[in-house]
C-alpha cells in the first residue's frame, strides 16, 4: 500500500482523476435519471477516480516495469489496435446493433451531443474501471500476468452481467450470448493492449469502436 501514497503517485492520480471527472461531466449533465446534484457526482467521481488512478500509477509500472502512459508505441501495437477496432466496430454495426438497439434503445446515442458525452465517458472512466485499475490491482495481488489477465477479463463480464440484471427487461437468449462473447473478446484485447502499450492503444481501440455510431447519427 505504500506505493499508493507516494507523493508522485498521488499527484499523478489526482491530476488524472480531475481530467477524467471533467471529461465525464457532459454525460452527467445529459443523464436523464440523475437524482443528485452535479457537484456531488463529480466529487464522487474525483475521489473514486483518484483511488483507481493510484492503482494504475502505483502498481502498474512497479509490476510491469513499464509506464502506463507512453506515446512511443511500436507499429505492431498500433496496427493491432486499429485493425481490431475497425473489425469490432463493423461487426457491432451490422450484426449486433440492430437487435440490441431494439431491445435497449437507451444504450445508444441519439445525436452528436450524446455521442460525444458517451464517448468521453467511455474513454475517461469506463476503461479505467474495467481494465486499467483492475489489472493493476490484480497484478499487485498475484504479482504475475497469468492470473491478472484472465481475472481482469472475467471482471468485465461480471460487471456486464450485473448491468444486464439491473435493466427493467434483461437481455437473454442468443443476443446475450453474443454480447457476452464480445465482452470476453473485447476485454481480452483491451487487457493485452494495456499490457503491451499502456493506456493509449486501449483508448484508440475504444474510440474506433464508439465511432461506428457516427455513421447513423451523421
Amino acid at each position: 500500500m505504500r506505493s499508493l501514497v507516494q507523493p508522485q503517485v498521488l499527484k499523478s492520480a489526482s491530476i488524472a482523476s480531475a481530467m477524467s471527472s471533467l471529461l465525464c461531466c457532459p454525460r452527467l449533465v445529459l443523464w436523464p435519471a440523475r437524482h443528485y446534484p452535479l457537484w456531488y457526482l463529480l466529487a464522487l467521481l474525483f475521489l473514486g477516480g483518484t483511488v483507481l488512478w493510484a492503482f494504475v500509477f502505483g502498481w502498474y509500472e512497479k509490476y510491469t516495469a513499464r509506464s502506463p502512459l507512453r506515446f512511443n508505441l511500436d507499429r505492431l501495437t498500433l496496427t493491432v489496435a486499429t485493425a481490431a477496432g475497425i473489425v469490432v466496430a463493423l461487426f457491432l454495426y451490422f450484426a449486433v446493433d440492430p437487435p440490441l438497439r431494439a431491445a435497449a434503445p437507451d444504450e445508444y446515442p441519439t445525436d452528436l451531443q450524446h455521442w460525444i458525452a458517451s464517448t468521453l465517458f467511455s474513454l475517461a472512466f469506463a476503461q479505467l474501471f474495467l481494465v486499467f485499475a483492475p489489472f493493476a490491482w490484480l497484478m499487485r495481488l498475484s504479482q504475475g500476468r497469468p492470473i491478472a489477465v484472465p481475472l481482469t477479463i472475467l471482471f468485465g463480464t461480471f460487471v456486464m452481467q450485473l448491468k444486464n440484471q439491473s435493466n427493467p427487461i434483461p437481455i437473454s437468449g442468443l443476443l446475450f450470448v453474443v454480447l457476452l462473447s464480445l465482452r470476453l473478446a473485447g476485454g481480452a484485447l483491451a487487457v493485452l493492449l494495456f499490457v503491451r502499450g499502456g493506456i493509449v492503444p486501449v483508448c484508440w481501440f475504444t474510440f474506433l469502436v464508439q465511432a461506428r455510431h457516427l455513421i447513423r447519427i451523421l
